[in-house]
């Protein structure tokens, strides 16, 4: 993976998906964390309140990402949460780097979209520059999570891993900078991750 990376030249080309949710981020509705709690247990009532009709694509989508964060196990030495706005992304942050203050110590750092469109759809995307890789002593990541309003997954990153930039362009004129991380340590991952099964090796076996 890691050689894959680096072997990434410009005019090299890549389909890739970059899916609506990640083009939009709607923010949570005032008062709706608290009127109904974020968790598994409250999907019937949080289907009703965003008027999303039970068994559709949306409700599963919903249900995989309320699941996956009421079991969010973390990996040996890892610190996981589901976080619903952006000063609780913030206090999960200061906690991990150990801050008090806002923005003093770290960066953020996230895939940027330049295009017109909100519409989804598969490209193919062709390398603009060469691979640029960006010191990370410490590290935290938040990932967009399928719901009707922001939801992001953050975790700690434990183990040797390596954080790389890259400019890519759709064949539809899409602009996109891109953050790539590589795990080169994935010996406590989990069996069933689906990196692996998209690979098809197990932990400890390669980078992802």
């Amino acid at each position: 993976m890691l050689n894959d990376l680096k072997s990434r030249r410009r005019s090299d080309k890549r389909y890739l998906y970059y899916g609506i949710e990640f083009l939009v981020s709607p923010s949570c509705p005032p008062g709706a964390p608290n009127s109904v709690p974020f968790s598994l247990k409250q999907l019937p009532n949080l289907l009703r309140l965003f008027s999303v009709p039970q068994g559709s694509p949306q409700a599963k989508s919903m249900e995989s990402t309320l699941q996956m964060c009421d079991d969010f196990n973390p990996i040996k030495g890892e610190i996981r949460k589901c976080v619903t706005s952006f000063d609780s992304m913030l206090d999960f942050v200061r906690g991990i780097f150990g801050l008090d203050g806002f923005g003093h110590g770290f960066t953020f750092l996230t895939t940027t979209f330049y295009n017109d469109s909100n519409t989804a759809i598969f490209q193919n995307y062709t390398v603009l520059d060469d691979l640029r890789e960006i010191p990370i002593p410490k590290m935290v990541a938040c990932h967009l999570m399928e719901f009707p309003y922001a939801v992001y997954g953050c975790h700690s990153m434990v183990g040797d891993r390596r954080l790389f930039k890259m400019s890519l362009r759709g064949e539809r004129g899409d602009i996109v900078e891109t953050i790539v991380v590589c795990h080169l340590d994935t010996s406590e991952w989990e069996p069933e991750h689906i990196s692996f099964k998209a690979l098809g090796f197990g932990p400890g076996m390669g980078p992802i």
